[in-house]
Parts: structure tokens; sequence; C-alpha cells
């Protein structure tokens, strides 16, 4: 099933043949750093997940890697017991996770041996830069932020093991992935290099549909005049010179504020680097005045304090003005899907529901 966050979710219709080739991928993408037979890949995530079901079961497979199976990865204490004990040298993870693990009492008293984790891949939500900092600087290991979508089964983009990793790029196209930015509006015209667009993706793994959506596969899958199936992601992003993919964000998130155009994502990356926050998510709500006004909803770290005005400091010296959250809400947690992605949408129609807005 698709991931749902922005609508219901949708049965995606696979091939045996597209979980072979996201694990030959990933295979080849990984080996300078994996063992066969001998590396644990550690997995606290759902099976039913494309994550877990076609990227980390097609590669331990194909690379005959065990994997370490945690049966309830919000058991955060007995997760970090399992890492001690088992010593994966692979684990996957989406950014809630880390913050998660980095975040519990044990790994703060410095109780938990991560020596063991060679590798990281962590994708399905966007890793902020300080989350990447933190968690590398604690384990020693390395983190491979990779990009895809259920659509397209398993990663399409990944940062490489030992090349350049660049802050803020999910990566490189995967063997046998072409990644295209085209014009968002019309869908056909090349966006050159460095310009946003939407991204959209030709590999041999792509879906072949959606379960009885014809209407939604034909938005989502589109067939070129070279007769090239191409998946249209909803995401924006742009390549830099070197091949590098950055996403901006959600077609569907984009915040318009007094005729700016205001990307959730980039707010949220300055807000996680304040010492105070574990988590953020940004959300655009109607406005009298300005058309949206942006709101950021605050999880602290366990331990510490922060102030609506001193994060609206904090965020006034490092973007422009109209790019500063109007409000901020302080919260115990934040709506996420089942593989730990934050819910905007979720966190937009709560906001809504209480009716003092347009």
């Amino acid at each position: 099933m698709s991931g749902g966050t922005t609508g219901t979710p949708k049965g995606v219709v696979g091939s045996h043949h597209a979980m072979v080739s996201a694990g030959l991928q990933l295979r080849a993408w990984l080996k300078s750093a994996m063992h066969e037979w001998s590396d644990t890949i550690m997995l606290p995530l759902p099976l039913f997940h494309t994550y877990g079901n076609t990227g980390v079961q097609s590669l331990a497979l194909i690379n005959h890697n065990p994997i370490c199976l945690i049966a309830n990865a919000r058991d955060f204490g007995d997760l970090l017991k399992e890492i001690g004990t088992e010593k994966p040298a692979f684990i996957c993870a989406v950014p809630t996770l880390l913050n998660a693990i980095l975040n519990h009492k044990l790994a703060r008293a410095g109780k938990v041996d991560f020596r063991s984790i060679k590798l990281c891949f962590c994708g399905a939500a966007p890793l902020m830069a300080e989350t990447l900092r933190r968690f590398e600087e604690v384990t020693g290991g390395v983190i491979v932020e990779g990009y895809s979508l259920t659509e397209a089964q398993m990663a399409v983009v990944a940062n490489p093991v030992r090349g350049e990793k660049k802050v803020g790029s999910v990566g490189m196209p995967l063997p046998d992935v072409d990644v295209r930015i085209l014009d968002a509006d019309d869908g056909q015209t090349p966006k050159p290099i460095g310009e946003v667009g939407e991204i959209v993706i030709r590999a041999p793994q792509v879906m072949l549909g959606y379960w009885k959506r014809t209407e939604e596969t034909n938005e989502m899958l589109r067939t070129n005049e070279g007769g090239e199936r191409l998946l249209y992601t909803g995401d924006l992003g742009y390549l830099d010179p070197d091949g590098y993919l950055f996403i901006v964000d959600r077609k569907k998130d984009l915040i318009k504020t007094s005729g700016y155009q205001v990307w959730p994502r980039e707010i949220e990356e300055i807000i996680s680097a304040h010492p105070s926050v574990a988590e953020v998510g940004v959300v655009g709500l109607p406005d009298k005045m300005r058309g949206e006004t942006v709101k950021a909803f605050i999880v602290l770290r366990p331990g510490t304090a922060a102030t609506e005005p001193e994060l609206k400091a904090f965020c006034r010296e490092r973007l422009a003005p109209y790019k500063v959250p109007s409000e901020f809400e302080f919260v115990s947690d934040l709506p996420k899907s089942h593989v730990g992605k934050v819910l905007r949408r979720a966190l937009k129609e709560q906001e809504l529901a209480k009716g003092d807005r347009v």
C-alpha cells in the first residue's frame, strides 16, 4: 500500500522482476561496505511497507545477509538492547526513529554500544542535517540517505557509501535509474540544472499501476513520445551539475503566503537545528490577509525548554522574513504514518477542524 501521506492509501501493483531489480541495484550500490553472509541487517520497520518488503528483503536474499527483525520498534529501550546483543552492521531507519534513538536515556547516558554499525540506510522521510550529524557522531557509522516512493519500489536514488555526500542531497540515481526534472505545470519541458521542477523517474522497478485505480494510475504513470514509461512523483527538486538530487518538497505541501512560495522542508531544517527541538512539522493554514500563514508544530527534546519568541528569533537569523512561521505550537508528539513519516496533512486537518480559520 502507498503511504497515504497526502491522501487515502492505494494498492501498488509490483512484480517479481521489480523486486529483483531493486535488490540488485542496492547490492551494487552498497557492496563496497556490506559483506555477504556475515553482515546482519537490523530491520525495525514493518514488512508490509515497501522499505522492508521490497528493499531490505530483496537485498538480504540476493546478498545473503541475515535480517534481525524487531517486533516492536516503538519499544526503543528493547531496540537499543538488541543493537548491543545482535551487533548489526547495517541498520535501516527513518528519521523519526533515529531521533528517538538519539534522545533515549540509554543513548544519552552512553550505555549503548553502537560500534558494530557501519551503515545506516535512512529513507521514507526527509532527513534533517542535524539528525545526520548527531547520529554519525554518536555511532561512528555512516548514514546513507536514499529517496524513493512506494510506486517506484524502494530506493531509486541514494548517497554514495564512500563518495561525497552533499548536505541536503538524497544522492544520485542507482544503476539503471534515470531521474529527470520536468516543468511542474506542463510535465514535459526539461528544467535546466539547478532549477526546481517535478521529479520524474524511469526505472525497471516502477509499478505496474494502482490496484483498480485507473485514473490515479494515469496521473502518476505516463508514456512519452519515445515509448518510455515515466513515473511522475509529485515531489519537487533539482539536480546539481554533479548529478546529485535535492528534494525541495511535495507539490501538495507548497505554502503560498503574501505571493511568495514557501517550502515546509526548508523551515523544518532550520528549526530542527535548534538544540531544544526533537521534531518539527510545518504547514500552511488559511489566512485572510496573506492567503496562507506558516505554522510550526514543535516537539521538544526531553529535559529542554524553548519559547515561541526564542524560536522566532532563531528563525529570523536564518530565514527570509516571509518564511518565518507566524505561529508556533508545542506538542507532545506529531501524527505519523506507520513508518514514522510526519503527516503534515493530518496536522493541517486538525487545525482546520478547530473552526477558527478562513
